[in-house]
């Protein structure tokens, strides 16, 4: 459930950035921008994510590592889709 939770507040985060994208530049181009700047951003969040199961919840690197890995790509693939789509207009 957690994991279900944390990938929606990734799908959340994403279309937070790319509103404030639209908001300040009006256009595709910024909305692109804004998923480009997303990925690292998660990739960020989502490595505090799994400190926070290593460190605090006792899980070891090894049995993070997929959650890590699962929690990352499915909103960086959404970014990636987004930027493709915001490209081709």
């Amino acid at each position: 459930m957690h994991v279900l939770m944390v990938i929606g507040g990734g799908v959340a985060l994403l279309g937070i950035f790319v509103l404030f994208g639209w908001l300040w530049g009006a256009s595709a181009a910024g909305m692109a921008l804004a998923a480009r700047i997303f990925i690292p951003a998660w990739l960020l969040v989502a490595a505090v994510n799994m400190w926070v199961g290593v460190s605090h919840a006792g899980y070891s690197m090894r049995e993070e590592f997929p959650i890590l890995l699962i929690v990352f790509l499915v909103p960086a693939a959404l970014a990636a889709f987004a930027i493709w789509s915001f490209s081709q207009s």
